[in-house]
């Protein structure tokens, strides 16, 4: 398999933040999404940001801006798609996306996805941790999965916007219909996934750092 290519997914309304763009808060002196890109560039052999509204102020970045291709922010699946789209013009056969407010994700976040696809006749791989699940989306196997992490086929893109056409939101319904796995990451005091959502976050975010 070839390596992937690797899009931050940037394109929800950040509404519990105020509706600002959480990939561009402070964070230890850098941007949140400069530590994102920090952890997924030497992963991945391109990077690309999802995100809406006006691509401009992303400039300094230096990456490729993807906009949703569906209106109405249908969730993160719509940036997976944009990811996709982008990738099959690449000549690539997967992605893997990370979420721009989640500024602590493994290091070797994409080679135990691949690991774990090993086999699959269509890699589909979700990142995923053991826990307390109450708030969160749980597997069959009761680990907590994050939808926002994940190895992608680029194959697939048709069948994903057809079902995001016809309403799809929820990213696990998806996965499931398609045979996805999950790559289980250890939890070693933080949340390797901890991300933020709120000012309290982006506080307890600071204390980490």
């Amino acid at each position: 398999m070839k390596q992937p290519l690797g899009v931050i997914l940037a394109g929800g309304q950040a509404t519990r933040m105020g509706g600002v763009d959480k990939a561009l808060l402070a964070l230890g002196g850098q941007t949140l999404l400069d530590r994102v890109i920090g952890r997924l560039a030497p992963q991945v052999a391109e990077v690309a940001l999802n995100a809406n509204g006006d691509p401009a102020r992303f400039d300094g970045v230096g990456l490729p801006v993807l906009m949703d291709s569906l209106a109405g922010f249908p969730g993160p699946l719509a940036g997976v798609l944009a990811g996709m789209d982008w990738a099959a013009g690449q000549g690539a056969e997967t992605i893997v996306t990370v979420a721009a407010d989640t500024p602590f994700f493994p290091c070797d976040l994409v080679p135990r996805l691949l690991l774990a696809a090993e086999g699959q006749a269509v890699p589909l791989v979700l990142a995923a941790t053991e826990g307390d699940a109450k708030t969160r989306s749980k597997s069959r196997s009761g680990l907590i999965r994050h939808p926002t992490f994940g190895l992608w086929p680029v194959g697939l893109r048709d069948d994903l916007r057809a079902a995001l056409e016809d309403g799809l939101k929820k990213v696990v319904l998806w996965t499931d219909r398609h045979g996805g796995r999950e790559a289980v990451f250890p939890v070693q005091g933080v949340d390797p996934f901890f991300n933020v959502n709120t000012p309290e976050d982006l506080a307890r975010a600071e204390e980490l750092v």
